[in-house]
């Protein structure tokens, strides 16, 4: 655990672009907040993989989502509920589970498509927030975080040592 938040605040800390770790911050969301043996979730790894996703803030985004998600919980499935439950959509629904493809999708499972719903419109929003916090943290809050008495104790611990290995 002291290896992977080492790896984030080193991400946060490098050249590596804003925009990258705030893909990576999105991609965890969606992972997070859908229920984990889901076939898009693959499809999300495989993306994060591929495209060279940075990897620390998509599993510290994917765990903080994961903790939140069991709260959002109800209103995902009252979300998707009500989508599933749509008269103008039944048509689309019976079709849908009638293949099989979109079976192993389990997109009729209300938790599944609310979760999805609620992740894809929150997506842009995570994106463009994590991107400002990121530039941000970056021109402002990083040389001023170096300098807490804090921060400067735990340069001392056996995680400043972790951080520092990596940086090498």
């Amino acid at each position: 655990m002291l290896t992977l938040l080492a790896r984030f605040l080193k991400a946060l800390n490098s050249e590596t672009g804003a925009w990258a770790l705030a893909f990576a911050f999105v991609l965890g969301m969606i992972m997070g907040f859908t229920p984990l043996f889901r076939v898009h979730n693959l499809a999300i790894l495989l993306i994060a993989l591929l495209f060279r996703i940075n990897l620390s803030g998509f599993l510290v985004s994917w765990m903080i989502c994961s903790g939140i998600a069991y709260l959002l919980d109800p209103w995902f499935h009252s979300i998707g509920s009500a989508v599933l439950q749509a008269e103008s959509w039944q048509p689309v629904w019976q079709a849908m589970y009638e293949s099989a493809w979109w079976r192993v999708l389990q997109y009729h499972h209300s938790i599944t498509m609310g979760s999805i719903i609620v992740s894809l419109c929150f997506a842009p929003f995570l994106a463009i927030i994590s991107y400002f916090l990121v530039t941000q943290y970056r021109l402002r809050i990083q040389r001023w975080f170096l300098k807490l008495r804090l921060v400067q104790a735990l340069r001392a611990n056996k995680f400043w040592a972790i951080y520092s290995d990596l940086r090498g």
